[in-house]
């Protein structure tokens, strides 16, 4: 368990970048990669004309066009790409080029939002605790859910989303429910 919890965790800081390093695409959650690669764009020297150039095109300035800061614009974006993404994106030639040929194909490859958020209230409709689960590990999984919700624009009601949680507890913590439950009926009265 412990070396699966490590790899997990090395991949998480592969996948979520670093100082030195653009976070690497998961093409299945295009929207959050090219948020954290836009930061991180910003968080470089000069990162409001990298984040600009990106989005934008390159700066071309009237008198003296500067030589490299292109090049430095299209790197940024690149490391951030798995091999399949950057076989077909290599030939661009500006940063921009670049971030709009990966979201084109992000809007091919993705499911589509209404689908994803489909998936998702599916996932929230289906989501319990699993057999044996530690409830530390459940409030994780379900804040995760929560969290992809929200990020996809879809708010449970705060009251639905604490009975979701409370009503698929494992049995053994069910009856911690039950006792804050009459709790709280006693103190109505």
């Amino acid at each position: 368990f412990h070396i699966t919890f490590a790899m997990s965790t090395q991949q998480d800081i592969y996948a979520a970048g670093s100082e030195s390093r653009p976070p690497m695409l998961n093409k299945e959650n295009y929207v959050p990669w090219s948020s954290r690669l836009l930061r991180y764009a910003k968080s470089r020297p000069n990162g409001k004309l990298i984040h600009n150039s990106i989005l934008n095109g390159p700066y071309v300035r009237r008198m003296i066009a500067e030589l490299g800061d292109g090049e430095r614009d299209v790197n940024t974006i690149l490391l951030g790409l798995p091999e399949d993404i950057y076989a077909a994106v290599d030939s661009c030639e500006t940063a921009q080029e670049i971030w709009l040929r990966v979201q084109q194909m992000m809007k091919g490859f993705d499911i589509g939002i209404q689908e994803k958020k489909a998936k998702l209230f599916n996932e929230w409709e289906r989501f319990t605790s699993n057999e044996g689960e530690s409830i530390e590990s459940y409030y994780h999984r379900f804040l995760k859910l929560m969290n992809d919700l929200k990020r996809n624009k879809h708010f449970p009601e705060k009251i639905a989303s604490n009975l979701k949680f409370l009503n698929n507890l494992q049995p053994e913590w069910s009856r911690y429910v039950t006792i804050v439950c009459d709790t709280r009926e006693i103190f109505k009265f």
